[in-house]
């Protein structure tokens, strides 16, 4: 399992983050 950071406050990085968490690979999405 992963866990990762997101870092931004744009359509981009939400739609990435979003994206990210329905992955069963990645554990958990943190944003900043």
């Amino acid at each position: 399992m992963v866990n990762v950071l997101v870092v931004g406050s744009g359509g981009r990085e939400h739609a990435l983050s979003w994206k990210l968490s329905q992955s069963e690979k990645i554990e958990k999405v943190f944003t900043a």
